[in-house]
């Protein structure tokens, strides 16, 4: 006998049986143990007496006097537990048999493969890992766009509670993960600009790498593969010691009982598998007959018709499995071989190996004897044959036992029946025989397959046989009594062969202190049969249960167990479960209905309490249910039971109550669209079972109204459960003011936007048949808010700008939206703040008039560089000074940007501080206008035209108010050479300058003749511009006039003449002159902007100051200069040709005709006086044409 190849604890667990066995015999022949004893050698096994004697091994009743409501409770409890434990024992052998020797049904290998879930520890371990990535404490490198990527997958996906929700629910993997990252990233990575030489494809493919990277952290991906390998076996076709195991799980049976059963039940033995399915169909085709003979215990019907289709059914059914069972292999096991294991090896169902037979070679059958006799107070004795070891006994001299034992015969038989040797789970067997002090055998038998019984002792036979056939023939053959004693010990069978009365006598005759270890009598078997209690269960017929029961239990069971794997299975189950069902439902004859009828209210009342089911699964088995009640199965008419009929109507009920509440909750039982497609599948579902047939199709306005009582329910969800998250934010006790309600509002929306935008990435797929009641949804949604909203605005204080984000936010998320866009909640939004940006603009126009008004009272005109101001400082909305009623503030424009005409001009000088402050308000206020996005477009218009008039208005008034200025300040300057060009005259031009480009931008609207407001305040810069040069160069024919008059006093034949010929002026008056006309040019070259307005001024001065000089020798036609005023002339004229062509100013003006008649008359006038006594002194005209260096 070889090593057994059985858990150790089951061992353990008969052996402790035996010595207690041992420990309460008084003798072989003494008084038996009472067959209904109950024995607990096997504690927390469950497993209690079976038969006639089970009720002994109950606990007794307690007495009235001393029992209790508690006692009775406990009794009771225990009662149930046994009738439990017995049920599920029994149904384990229904299991078995169909996994033993399976004839109908096949693993299927189509099925989809389910994917790890993921549990709470695993779930924040992932967010440890985002957030030490985040954080900067991993190597991986990554630029900014992808940070951002995963900052908002963070804290939008893997923070939400509905995420949590769905990995308690079961139904959230790591490929889940993946989708909803992939998804979020694909709109970025678009928007993001072309590169050359990268595709977005690229980036995305570089991005889901790092997102892996990052989710498996430091994990090693190869112990990572190997983990999924082994978890994931149950995903794949099982062998039958791995389905054996799976349900010893599910149905809570241990595993010494298994080995009872198994080895009891034959189930190794497929001829005698076949002859008990042949049992089995032949008692089912004898209940049909009787039935319909005798008309009783028929089911109730929903017709009276339908009887005769019953019993046909039954028949059926039987008759096709009649075929099957015909259609097997003759080979042993069928497909399936048992796995032979070795001791010490636990198969699992995690284990994979193959399925060889164990078979033996010489080497596992060595023989080693070790002889102890050891001689104490009271002498014992061991003896080791092989490797087993016999009891220890009292010895008062040592004896050699075994020459008294004698020799019992074993009769093997490989024919079908009786009491099989082959012990898989136990011992392996084998015939040996030795040669004389040799340990290795000369031959070998395995004893597998063969019947193991007694016989009457072969004559002529003292001593050990060989074996003479092998298997499939007898096999006699001597043995030691301990080998049978250890064989049936081992076996677990309650009906194991029993010695005949021959042997037992002759073994009586033996002391009981020499015999090597008590031999057990006839009785005893029978008492160890009983106290098994398996007997009941092995020759239970299975005609005389209610499969359709024990099929519901076995099938609840089996789901809470499939639930409970490491898969997201959402309801499926494994292929090694389908298959045992199945065939449990086609061995049994559990019909289809009720076992479809089961499964969907298991799944519904999983689904009630949390549990991810897929609807696909619900669809499918509903579909079946109500093809078979409605009559309409594709295999034709069936019969129908009044309990399926109002099973399927209660059942239908409770699905439509659970598909309207997971529409109402689609946000929290399908979050972020996963499971894929589910939500698709439970509006397909629910249309489904709104049908009252599975022909007539319901009208598409009931399902219509049905989805949109869900829609507007989960609007009042959604929002109460949002409303609910901002208020966990805020802080509890603080007081509310309306800043702090308007902030918290700001927030409120920022949330609501996010719900809506998430529908639509998520759930508007599946809605995509119902898309106008997704709109419906979305109103409803933002009505509630705006309840919110409406309260927020009502408290804040009158006339206040602070709430104009809030407009911002909303309106750019509404009127991007096709659906949503100018709806109902946004007419509301327009009809609150219109009134509000209708004041904001009146209060606008009113300060800013006022600080045109105050402002160039005030100007000192000196040059601003504004933007340098801005680009330095935050320059803030100007409040209202003075406005008649309350004190009103403008809103402040945050993070304000310089306006593009001011980058333009940042280097140089602008116009005076009054003008910069006008038109940055005036820009600042369109921007503002136009950013707010109004999308009504008439009401928008009439806002747009509006400010550009109300620009154009300002404008001019500006306008009007710097020519006065201008005016205003040459009046006030010198009339004589001294005069010098100020600074504020060309800041007076810059602000015409400045007006005129803006008005450019801030006075044009689109509109046909509304561009007269542009058109109309052009023309009249133009006209003030001219008017101003004009003055200016009315100013320069001033200070001429008075260097003029100067000379006219040398003019000849007057009286002051005469004295002044005998002084000897210089050239005083010309240089200053030349001086101020130097200066004037630079200082209007340099500080005026407008090169075209610098140009058209240095052309007028010139040529009325050539016009002024000939004018006045045209006086002095008929008189001679003095040569004095000949010099002073001819130095102004050259020197202002000259200093004129250097500025640009064209020859053609240079050359005029006056200038020819100036220089003509000065010409012959110099011949005239270079003959006088003392000459020009050098001074001469013909200089004038030379470019010389003389200043």
């Amino acid at each position: 006998m070889l090593d057994p190849s059985s858990s150790e604890e089951e061992g353990d667990e008969v052996v402790e049986v035996e010595r207690k066995e041992v420990a309460a015999s008084k003798s072989l022949g003494g008084a038996r143990r009472p067959p209904g004893r109950a024995a607990d050698d096997h504690g927390g096994g469950g497993l209690q007496p079976r038969g006639r004697g089970s009720a002994g091994g109950r606990p007794s009743r307690p007495s009235p006097s001393v029992g209790s409501d508690k006692e009775k409770e406990d009794l009771e409890k225990m009662q149930r537990e046994e009738e439990e434990k017995k049920k599920r024992l029994q149904l384990y052998v229904f299991v078995m048999r169909c996994i033993a020797y399976p004839f109908n049904a096949k693993q299927p290998t189509d099925m989809a493969r389910r994917q790890q879930k993921i549990s709470k520890l695993q779930l924040q371990t992932v967010k440890d890992r985002f957030q030490a990535f985040l954080g900067g404490d991993t190597q991986i490198v990554a630029d900014e766009a992808f940070i951002n990527a995963v900052q908002s997958y963070y804290e939008i996906f893997l923070k939400s509670d509905r995420v949590s929700r769905m990995v308690q629910s079961g139904g959230f993997s790591a490929s889940d993960s993946r989708e909803v990252f992939k998804k979020h990233i694909e709109k970025r990575v678009r928007s993001l600009p072309e590169i050359d030489g990268l595709s977005k494809e690229t980036v995305l493919s570089s991005w889901i790498a790092k997102f892996d990277t990052i989710y498996r952290g430091e994990e090693d991906p190869r112990k990572h593969q190997q983990r999924m390998t082994a978890s994931a076996a149950s995903e794949l076709i099982l062998s039958k010691d791995q389905l054996y195991e799976m349900f010893q799980q599910i149905l809570g049976i241990k595993k010494f009982e298994h080995q009872l059963l198994y080895n009891a039940c034959q189930l190794d033995n497929p001829d005698e598998q076949a002859a008990q399915i042949r049992r089995e169909l032949d008692g089912r085709l004898q209940m049909a007959d009787q039935i319909a003979r005798l008309g009783g215990r028929f089911p109730r019907l929903i017709s009276r018709e339908m009887e005769a289709m019953f019993i046909e059914e039954l028949r059926s059914s039987v008759n096709l499995l009649m075929a099957n069972l015909e259609s097997m292999p003759v080979s042993k096991g069928g497909e399936f071989k048992l796995q032979k294991l070795k001791r010490g090896h636990n198969t699992s169902i995690m284990d994979m190996g193959q399925e060889d037979e164990n078979l033996l070679s010489k080497s596992d059958v060595v023989l080693s004897f070790t002889l102890e006799v050891k001689h104490l107070q009271q002498k014992t004795v061991t003896f080791r044959l092989g490797k087993m070891k016999t009891k220890t006994t009292k010895l008062y001299k040592p004896t050699w036992c075994v020459r008294v034992s004698g020799w019992w015969w074993w009769w093997w038989e490989g024919t079908e029946g009786g009491w099989q040797s082959t012990l898989d789970f136990q011992y392996t067997f084998a015939m040996c025989s030795y040669r004389e002090k040799k340990a290795e055998p000369v031959e070998l038998l395995q004893l597998d397959g063969y019947t193991v019984d007694y016989t009457d002792p072969q004559p002529g036979e003292t001593s050990q046989g060989q074996p003479t056939a092998r298997r499939g023939a007898a096999v006699i053959t001597a043995i030691i009594i301990i080998i049978i004693i250890k064989h049936v010990q081992h076996s677990g069978s309650s009906c194991g062969p029993l010695p005949p009365a021959a042997c037992v006598q002759q073994l009586e005759r033996v002391p009981l202190m020499q015999r090597i270890c008590p031999m057990r009598s006839q009785s005893h078997y029978a008492d160890r049969a009983q106290k098994h209690g398996m007997d009941e269960f092995i020759s239970a017929n299975p005609c005389n249960f209610d499969h359709a029961s024990l099929f519901e239990l076995v099938q609840r069971l089996t789901l809470d167990h499939r639930l409970n794997d490491s898969y997201s299975c959402l309801g499926w189950f494994s292929p090694g479960q389908v298959f045992v069902l199945d065939e449990y439902c086609a061995r049994y004859g559990v019909r289809g209905c009720h076992r479809h009828l089961c499964y969907l209210s298991d799944l519904l009342e999983r689904a009630e309490n949390g549990a991810m089911i897929d609807p696909t699964l619900l669809h499918y088995s509903y579909a079946f249910c109500a093809s078979h009640v409605h009559g309409n199965r594709p295999d034709g008419i069936g019969t129908v039971t009044v309990e399926e009929k109002e099973r399927f109507e209660e059942i239908k009920e409770r699905l439509r109550v659970l598909l309207e509440n997971q529409i109402t909750h689609f946000r929290y039982c399908f979050p972020f669209g996963r499971p894929e497609g589910a939500l698709k599948a439970t509006l397909s579902l629910l249309e489904r079972v709104l049908m009252k047939d599975v022909v007539t199709p319901v009208p598409q306005e009931d399902v219509k109204a049905v989805i949109r009582k869900c829609l507007e329910q989960a609007a009042i969800v959604n929002y109460q459960r949002l409303s609910e998250y901002a208020k966990l934010e805020e802080n509890v006790g603080r007081l509310v003011t309306p800043a702090k309600k308007l902030e918290d509002t700001i927030r409120l929306s920022e949330l609501v936007i996010e719900v809506l935008q998430q529908n639509e990435e998520h759930h508007a797929e599946a809605f995509a048949w119902w898309s106008d009641l997704m709109v419906e949804h979305a109103e409803t949604f933002l009505c509630l808010y705006s309840a919110d909203m409406d309260a927020a605005l009502e408290i804040q204080p009158p006339d206040s700008w602070d709430s104009f984000p809030l407009f911002q936010l909303l309106n750019d998320f509404l009127r991007v939206d096709y659906n949503l866009c100018n709806g109902k909640f946004h007419k509301h939004l327009q009809d609150l703040y219109a009134p509000l940006v209708v004041r904001y603009v009146d209060l606008m126009e009113s300060s800013i008039a006022q600080s045109i008004h105050r402002g160039f009272e005030r100007e000192c005109w000196e040059p601003v560089n504004i933007a340098s101001t801005l680009l330095s400082v935050s320059i803030q909305m100007p409040r209202l000074p003075n406005v008649t009623g309350p004190s009103v503030s403008l809103p402040q424009i945050p993070n304000f940007s310089p306006p593009s005409w001011i980058t333009a001009n940042c280097d140089s000088d602008n116009g005076s501080a009054t003008s910069e402050d006008l038109f940055w308000k005036l820009d600042a206020l369109q921007t503002f206008i136009r950013d707010l996005h109004w999308p009504e477009e008439e009401f928008g218009k009439h806002l747009e035209t509006r400010l550009k008039l109300m620009s154009s208005d300002m404008i001019e008034s500006c306008i009007k108010r710097t020519r006065a200025a201008f005016e205003a300040k040459l009046q006030r300057s010198s009339r004589t050479t001294d005069f010098r060009v100020p600074q504020s005259i060309c800041t007076m031009f810059n602000v015409m300058v400045d007006a005129k480009s803006q008005s450019a931008k801030l006075c044009v609207v689109d509109l046909g003749q509304e561009r007269q407001y542009h058109s109309q305040i052009n023309h009249l810069i133009e006209e003030t511009v001219k008017e101003m040069i004009t003055l200016l160069v009315a100013k320069f024919v001033v200070i001429l006039e008075s260097v003029l008059s100067k000379l006219s006093r040398y003019d000849e034949g007057t009286l002051f003449s005469s004295f002044l010929s005998f002084t000897k002026p210089g050239m005083d008056v010309a240089d200053c002159y030349v001086t101020f006309v130097r200066h004037s040019q630079d200082m209007l070259r340099e500080k005026v902007n407008e090169e075209i307005y610098v140009e058209r001024l240095f052309d007028q001065w010139y040529t009325s100051s050539m016009n002024l000089i000939g004018t006045w020798l045209t006086d002095r036609m008929d008189l001679q200069l003095h040569v004095y005023q000949l010099k002073i002339l001819i130095r102004i004229v050259k020197k202002k040709y000259r200093d004129f062509r250097l500025q640009g100013v064209l020859d053609s003006t240079l050359n005029c005709k006056m200038y020819e008649t100036v220089r003509n008359r000065l010409t012959l006038e110099e011949a005239t006086a270079s003959v006088r006594e003392g000459g020009m002194q050098g001074i001469t005209m013909r200089d004038s044409d030379e470019d010389d260096n003389d200043n």
